[in-house]
């Protein structure tokens, strides 16, 4: 281990949110217009008495955030509309617009920039988002993706992190861990076929997690589902960080504890096979994985039965006080503490 330098504090020290909360602490809104400034899935701003205009922004990097090795252009295009628009959805909202601005660097045709778009085109057009502008600039250290979003609300629509209240249900919009292994099986073909001239990579029976992983799409049909049953979630979050991670981004919001049962995460059959077969723990993909796009929000109790009726979503625990911490109990009653990830140590 290096040695440490006096005075010099490592970003891994902090970790992904507490870097965050670092660097904007010293930021307050003066403006009356900004209704909700860093700290949520997305900023919002006034818009007009009754509606809120919701903001986010994305950065994508080759070498950290996806791999052109096997990563297809359409299919990076539409992720990136994905991760822009799932923040949005996750403060209840509908995205209307994105702007996307790219470093590109020397190796990528205009070929292959054109099936990106193509892409970008296809997932605009079914979540009905206008992509509205952007930038294009010269990139030295690989493909550089930045896409903010654009959404709007009714002001008493808008859900926050910060709302949950004690014993409200935590919901989650579908199975955990899958993108994960996707990633994972991209991995290890890629290091089994390294040399190889004719490389055939075995997907077979695992298409499901690749599309997961490549070609996820943003629950915003959840975000119409449960407006048509009038139902308002007490706090929301996107499953973007891995469901560890993201639990206690709302029990750091909402002030409160959780409790996340383990066999009530739904884990899908390729996910659990795959798993088996290199060794990883779903489970532990489904709390760290990341990159799932599900959303995961709390309602009151009384709620159950109306969002049962929705039949795409799981309750997967509850919410406690904020004493009692944030914990995934297993099937015979042990407590284990949650614990975000946030970046990865180099």
């Amino acid at each position: 281990m290096a040695e440490k330098i006096k005075g010099r504090t490592e970003i891994a020290e902090l970790g992904e949110f507490g870097l965050i909360d670092t660097l904007t602490a010293p930021f307050k809104p003066s403006h009356k217009s900004t209704i909700k400034a860093v700290g949520d899935d997305a900023a919002v701003i006034e818009g007009s008495r009754d509606v809120a205009i919701l903001v986010s922004t994305d950065s994508m990097l080759e070498g950290i955030d996806f791999d052109l090795t096997y990563f297809p252009p359409k299919h990076l295009g539409y992720k990136a509309v994905t991760k822009g628009i799932s923040d949005i959805v996750a403060m209840n909202a509908t995205p209307e617009q994105i702007t996307l601005s790219l470093g590109i660097s020397s190796k990528i045709s205009v070929e292959w920039l054109r099936d990106f778009y193509s892409g970008v085109e296809f997932a605009c057009r079914e979540a009905e988002v206008d992509l509205v502008g952007g930038d294009t600039s010269a990139s030295v250290t690989g493909l550089i993706i930045n896409i903010s979003a654009i959404g709007r609300a009714k002001k008493r629509d808008v859900v926050y992190r910060s709302g949950a209240k004690l014993n409200d249900l935590i919901c989650i919009t579908g199975n955990l861990g899958a993108a994960y292994m996707g990633l994972q099986l991209l991995e290890r073909e890629k290091r089994v076929l390294s040399g190889i001239a004719e490389q055939q990579p075995q997907f077979e029976g695992y298409e499901y997690l690749l599309e997961r992983y490549l070609k996820p799409r943003a629950r915003y049909d959840i975000v119409k589902s449960l407006a048509a049953e009038k139902i308002v979630p007490t706090s929301m979050i996107d499953l973007s960080d891995g469901l560890a991670s993201d639990v206690m981004q709302i029990c750091k919001a909402s002030g409160c504890g959780a409790r996340i049962y383990l066999e009530r995460i739904p884990i899908a059959k390729q996910t659990s096979a795959l798993a088996e077969e290199m060794h990883i723990d779903p489970v532990v993909a489904a709390l760290n994985g990341g990159e799932d796009y599900q959303l995961m929000f709390t309602l009151p109790l009384e709620a159950r039965e109306r969002v049962a009726t929705l039949g795409c979503i799981d309750i997967i625990g509850h919410i406690t006080a904020p004493e009692t911490g944030a914990y995934l109990v297993t099937p015979d009653g042990s407590d284990i503490k949650l614990k975000a990830q946030g970046f990865p140590e180099p």
